[in-house]
């Protein structure tokens, strides 16, 4: 696979108004989501972001489809973003929407877990 291709791993989950589409790309999954992130759908997404036994892994996740995000979405970033740290990776959160940004800028999101503007921005930092 040449860089930048991706390959799909042929997940892709959609239990209601959160879809998940999971991609890899030099090594790194890549979490397409598209809806809103809420108390109804957080399981989806923190289905999604388990990188259990993966050693080092590393997680992009597009949010360029993503309307709304609460406080359950939140939690489950910064959950996962400890988690992936303490098992020597990282994640980082692409392209999201004005109104998601707002959002994790808000709350800080923005400075504990490296956002970008753009998913290519996140797949080369």
């Amino acid at each position: 696979m040449t860089e930048g291709e991706m390959a799909d791993t042929g997940h892709a989950m959609q239990p209601g108004p959160l879809s998940v589409v999971s991609t890899a790309t030099d090594g790194i999954r890549v979490l397409t989501l598209a809806g809103e992130i809420d108390r109804d759908t957080g399981q989806t997404l923190r289905e999604a972001l388990d990188a259990s036994g993966i050693p080092r892994p590393r997680i992009v996740v597009n949010l360029s489809r993503v309307t709304f995000i609460d406080s359950t979405g939140i939690n489950i970033f910064i959950a996962a973003h400890r988690s992936l740290t303490g098992a020597g990776g990282w994640i980082r959160l692409a392209a999201p929407t004005e109104a998601v940004l707002r959002t994790l800028q808000i709350v800080g999101v923005d400075t504990v877990i490296d956002c970008h503007e753009t998913l290519h921005q996140a797949l080369s930092n």
